[in-house]
């Protein structure tokens, strides 16, 4: 029997408030009485570059740094974790939607629908930058790089990110599947509001007392004193911690006048239709 399109996709470029998403999605859906451990987040849904569930599938130990190897691995597990007959999977993704080595990242014929997080690009650049300890000069040349991609390690297979802009427009201008466009900005101003679309989008009930309940227990307040208490395990080994300040606008501080302003000039297209400019 063919696997079912039951993938939703949780996508964005790095560090643009998936994680933040996931926490959400995992207080409303578990609707724990008390905040759910961020280190548990894990339990909303997969991954898209876990190793294990590579060498899982190969049924061998497989090299996570090589992304040929892996590629040719991923139609396997992306079946086989649309294969296991439930009506949603959940699956976290970083990729682009395009091809690499001739290989679909995100089929359609196994995908429901998506959800696409999107945030003003130069904060993403920069908490990119503190999260993989790189200057914010190196990230925003390579947010213009179409071959952009985040290399496999132990802890993740090979990503492909492409640049910011032509991420955004692939998420975003197929009509092939649902996507549920959100912007971090909207998120932060209206949680409420922004969070109720996501309950209707995924089809789950909606309740007003739950829905208040998992935005505060996805607060940022909340979730930076879990991280300080128990640490996070998705912070990287080069950033002091994964939450770090959870607002907008940190670029206007951090990112030089100069440098903002060629960045906003060679992507004034897809910044202005979201509504971004520098």
């Amino acid at each position: 029997m063919a696997p079912k399109r039951n993938i939703v996709w949780l996508a964005s470029y790095p560090k643009s408030g998936n994680t933040w998403m996931r926490i959400f999605l995992a207080n409303y859906l578990f609707n724990p009485d008390t905040p759910m451990p961020i280190n548990q987040v894990h339990r909303i849904g997969i991954g898209d570059a876990v190793p294990k569930t590579y060498a899982k599938v190969a049924d061998r130990p497989i090299d996570p740094s090589d992304p040929r190897q892996t590629v040719a691995l991923r139609p396997r597990v992306l079946a086989s974790i649309a294969g296991n007959n439930a009506d949603i999977n959940f699956v976290k993704t970083h990729n682009a939607r395009t091809k690499a080595f001739g290989v679909d990242l995100i089929p359609a014929h196994l995908t429901h629908s998506a959800i696409y997080i999107m945030r003003h690009p130069l904060d993403v650049a920069c908490s990119f930058a503190r999260h993989y300890a790189q200057t914010i000069e190196e990230t925003i040349a390579a947010f213009d790089r179409a071959d952009h991609s985040i290399i496999g390690d132990s802890n993740s297979v090979p990503q492909f990110l492409g640049s910011w802009a032509e991420h955004v427009r692939g998420w975003t201008r197929h009509r092939d599947f649902p996507v549920l466009l959100l912007r971090y900005e909207d998120l932060l101003a209206r949680p409420h509001e922004e969070f109720a679309r996501v309950v209707q989008h995924i089809g789950a009930p909606m309740d007003e007392e739950r829905l208040d309940r998992a935005v505060r227990f996805s607060s940022f307040d909340e979730v930076s004193a879990q991280e300080a208490k128990h640490g996070f395990i998705e912070r990287s080994p080069g950033s002091e911690r994964f939450f770090h300040s959870g607002g907008s606008g940190a670029w206007r501080d951090t990112v030089p006048d100069a440098l903002a302003s060629r960045f906003a000039a060679a992507n004034a297209k897809a910044m202005s239709l979201r509504g971004y400019a520098a």
